[in-house]
């Protein structure tokens, strides 16, 4: 079982170190960990190439620093690059939540046996400050079975803490025209063709990753949730979505 690990960056030369220390103490050896830098300028770039430079055994790193068309794109490009068994992004600044979660993830793929391995793996995420100190569980919980269906009440899985099997994920690249909230789009469609596959969602029951806090959707706030009610509305219907959007004002 092999884990990649994308890691998309701009000029992060601050938040990095974390992320790239987070991949290279895992227990779990099995590893990819792509970076892809948008030819940052703050010696971001340089440090990723040191880091891949320094990579030993099954711990294997590729780095691409070249201009792209933003965090989506990039994205796609580490989609394209990706090898392995399941993705799993992780920019910088996140971080897995301990030195063992890849390796805990693999012990209940193990037990689960079957032919097919599951299509998603999700769990838990904190939420850290800039330093990397706790500051609170993630808002929305992920529900114990969840569904394409489940992401109506709200993306209740964290990016970070949603892994796709790589197969799928290449069927399915990131739609461009969202600027602030494809990931969301993203997730739900890899679910839908889980579904038509006929494939399972495995819920971990375990915290898999440390989100720094204030990430683009919260800086973008306005235009994220204008965009996020387009999403709803594509994948649920106008109805539906306007009934959960009033019951958010109402709960509110």
């Amino acid at each position: 079982m092999t884990f990649c690990i994308i890691t998309c960056t701009y000029n992060a030369v601050r938040e990095l170190p974390r992320t790239l220390e987070s991949v290279r103490r895992q227990s779990y050896r099995n590893v990819c960990h792509i970076i892809i830098d948008g030819k940052s300028s703050d010696g971001t770039a340089e440090m990723a190439y040191e880091y891949a430079a320094n990579a030993t055994g099954a711990h294997h790193v590729e780095v691409v620093s070249e201009k792209d068309k933003g965090l989506y794109d990039a994205m796609n490009k580490g989609i394209m690059q990706a090898k392995g068994d399941y993705i799993v992004f992780l920019n910088a600044g996140d971080t897995l939540a301990s030195d063992t979660t890849l390796e805990e993830i693999a012990r209940q793929l193990k037990r689960l046996g079957g032919e097919e391995p599951p299509a998603v793996i999700y769990g838990n995420t904190d939420i850290v400050d800039e330093e990397g100190f706790f500051l609170r569980p993630r808002r929305l919980q992920p529900p114990e079975n969840l569904t394409w269906k489940s992401f109506i009440k709200g993306m209740l899985v964290c990016h970070q803490a949603f892994y796709a099997r790589t197969d799928l994920a290449k069927e399915t690249p990131y739609n461009l025209a969202y600027r602030f909230s494809a990931d969301v789009d993203w997730c739900i469609r890899i679910m839908k063709l889980a579904q038509q596959k006929g494939l399972q969602l495995h819920n971990t029951h375990t915290t898999l990753c440390k989100y720094l806090d204030g990430g683009m959707t919260v800086k973008n706030h306005r235009a994220s949730l204008i965009e996020r009610f387009r999403i709803m509305k594509k994948h649920y219907g106008l109805l539906l979505t306007i009934i959960v959007h009033l019951w958010f004002v109402i709960r509110k």
